[in-house]
């Protein structure tokens, strides 16, 4: 083929292959404009999920008329000049592309009006021929984008586009990141008419805090501790999930880099190795926010730019983990040395008489449990060492389902139960009907033998073994279960039916640990719970997802998919035992009732016969 230079309408829509992924990127790369123009307050403006309008309403300082045509340009920007520039970035856009690419797959509108200008001027493009139109209008100042009907004229992009709710979902997570990190911007978000999301001007912590419990929920902003650390040019603040949370964790974790939302695996392994003392990990929730020299970090890394690179990489690792396991630290110090009087502290009465500072600890209802007040505790950079240890305890709660399945032994085994009979551990006087503290003799490695009176029975360890993972499942879920990395992801054909199931079930597979992606053709597995790291990975996920195609499962039913498809040997008799030993007299009771009862009597007499 003949090389030829590519017309400016196609290079525009493979930029727009990049840049415009689905509405939600539309807002982003707009908003993030209308924030580097200085907006203290932004509007949107969606129908129909997005993809049949997106407007973006903003006060900034608007775009002179001269300027208009020019910014719907490809590589047109105002936040570059030269090459040091890219070296010190601190403005959101930088590329130059994101105008021309939404421009080139919609029919987009920008209207503008600077201080200094008498009137409005609207420029006009549709994604057939990218001729600008530039006509006088009337408004205010600052700026308005209007894109209507995205990917109306690529089809094959436009079908990749999900429901009208799940493009909403996208737009309104995305929203709340930049909330979190814009807290002095004024946001509002409307859907097909109707006001979703209003989120005022904040310029106090408190104010900042109702903020927080809106996007992240009240228990979260209730309890979390406040991150102010500085040290050599680094800062990090913030606020991150007490290690004494009990209540279910909330899906927050945002990390920003000089006010930029980023995904970068420096960042995330920091943050869990500092919770994996407290037993949290990856499920720990946190909002932080790094400042950083931008000589020291390039940011010229990805097409949506939310990766970036950190010059010294190690440095900044370290930095956060230690940051982050001083407040912990500081956090479990104030709960031993919290005094026994604290435990009746009405913390409703004092709320309005403390500082932000003051207000530390609550309730204290067991040895190394604190509940905060209605406020973070605060915790500053003195000091970044330390380590604490915390114990944890099974959860209580669930409802049995175990049925009992017994293969009856082989005669070879019989002559054995009259061992079992005349062994010291045997208790024939159980009290109450009930399993003793003493574990009761094992048969075959399989079965606990039980006598009460002249009655002989055998409890399936196994049955029993598996009601205690799910009971343990059915306590970890709802906060979602921990993912573990796979030494070599597993690679499977996608099936198109599986695009709108991930799409849909994505929070759904965020609690089950699953963590999935797709490229060229092939979904690969890269993380699962620890229940599925030995199965059929191939066989197993596609079953799973076209399962949640159909029926959003219970946790209860995952919680028994999961056991089933466990592969891993439980631990020890003795183990199991002392854990089922601990469980409610009724628990234990439903399951002795289970046991299945040996005709032992008659067996011996035709044994002894013999």
């Amino acid at each position: 083929m003949t090389i030829q230079i590519l017309s400016p309408q196609l290079a525009n829509q493979i930029a727009a292959g990049e840049v415009v992924e689905r509405p939600a990127s539309v807002i982003k790369e707009l908003v993030e404009n209308s924030l580097d123009a200085g907006a203290t307050r932004i509007d949107i403006e969606i129908d129909k999920g997005g993809s049949k309008l997106i407007k973006i309403q903003d006060n900034g300082v608007g775009i002179p008329k001269s300027e208009l045509a020019l910014a719907l340009s490809r590589h047109a920007t105002s936040k570059l000049s030269t090459l040091d520039d890219l070296s010190a970035i601190l403005s959101f856009g930088f590329r130059g592309e994101a105008l021309a690419s939404i421009s080139s797959v919609s029919r987009l509108t920008l209207t503008s009006r600077t201080a200094d200008q008498s009137e409005a001027w609207q420029a006009y493009a549709e994604g057939s021929d990218m001729a600008v139109k530039v006509i006088p209008a009337a408004h205010p100042e600052g700026t308005t984008i209007e894109a209507v009907d995205l990917f109306f004229n690529t089809p094959a992009r436009r079908r990749f586009i999900k429901s009208d709710k799940t493009e909403f979902t996208h737009i309104d997570e995305w929203l709340k990141r930049i909330a979190l990190v814009k807290p002095e911007i004024h946001f509002s978000l409307k859907h097909n008419g109707k006001q979703v999301r209003h989120y005022r001007p904040v310029s106090t912590q408190d104010q900042y805090l109702i903020r927080l419990a809106q996007i992240s929920g009240k228990a979260f902003a209730e309890q979390a501790i406040e991150i102010d650390c500085h040290h050599e040019g680094l800062k990090l603040s913030g606020y991150i999930q007490s290690p004494f949370f009990t209540a279910p964790a909330s899906d927050t974790q945002f990390f920003y880099v000089n006010g930029r939302l980023i995904r970068d695996r420096l960042v995330n392994h920091a943050v869990r190795q500092a919770f994996a003392e407290h037993g949290t990990g990856e499920q720990a929730s946190y909002v932080l926010m790094l400042e950083v020299d931008p000589h020291q970090v390039d940011v010229n890394v990805h097409p949506a730019k939310h990766e970036v690179r950190f010059h010294q990489s190690r440095y900044v690792h370290d930095y956060i983990l230690q940051a982050l396991q001083s407040a912990l630290m500081q956090v479990a110090r104030t709960s031993i040395d919290a005094p026994n009087e604290n435990k009746e502290h009405d913390i409703q009465d004092d709320w309005h008489k403390q500082t932000v500072p003051e207000r530390q600890v609550a309730e204290t209802n067991s040895p190394g449990y604190l509940t905060h007040s209605k406020s973070a505790l605060k915790s500053k950079d003195s000091g970044l060492s330390g380590e604490s240890h915390l114990e944890s305890e099974y959860s209580r709660g669930g409802q049995y389902s175990a049925r009992a399945q017994v293969e009856l032994p082989s005669a070879s085994a019989i002559a054995s139960y009259t061992r079992l009979l005349k062994t010291d551990d045997v208790k024939n006087d159980a009290p109450d009907n009930r399993l003793t503290s003493q574990m009761p003799p094992v048969l075959a490695s399989k079965y606990w033998v039980r006598v009460e009176g002249e009655h002989l029975s055998l409890l399936v360890i196994d049955d029993v073994a598996k009601w205690l993972k799910k009971r343990d499942i059915l306590g970890k879920i709802a906060d979602g279960l921990i993912s573990q990395p796979l030494l070599m992801p597993v690679s499977i054909k996608i099936d198109n039916d599986w695009l709108n199931t991930l799409d849909e079930r994505e929070q759904l597979l965020r609690k089950l640990g699953i963590e999935v992606t797709i490229r060229l053709g092939q979904l690969i597995i890269k993380k699962v719970p620890p229940y599925l790291r030995h199965s059929q990975l191939v066989t197993v996920i596609p079953e799973l997802l076209l399962w949640m195609r159909f029926d959003e499962p219970s946790h209860e039913a995952l919680a028994v998919w999961l056991v089933k498809q466990d592969q891993t040997k439980f631990e020890s008799v003795l183990h199991i035992w002392s854990i089922f030993n601990q469980l409610d007299d009724d628990i234990q009771q439903e399951f002795t009732q289970k046991a299945k009862l040996l005709p032992w009597q008659s067996w011996l007499e035709e044994q002894l016969s013999d």
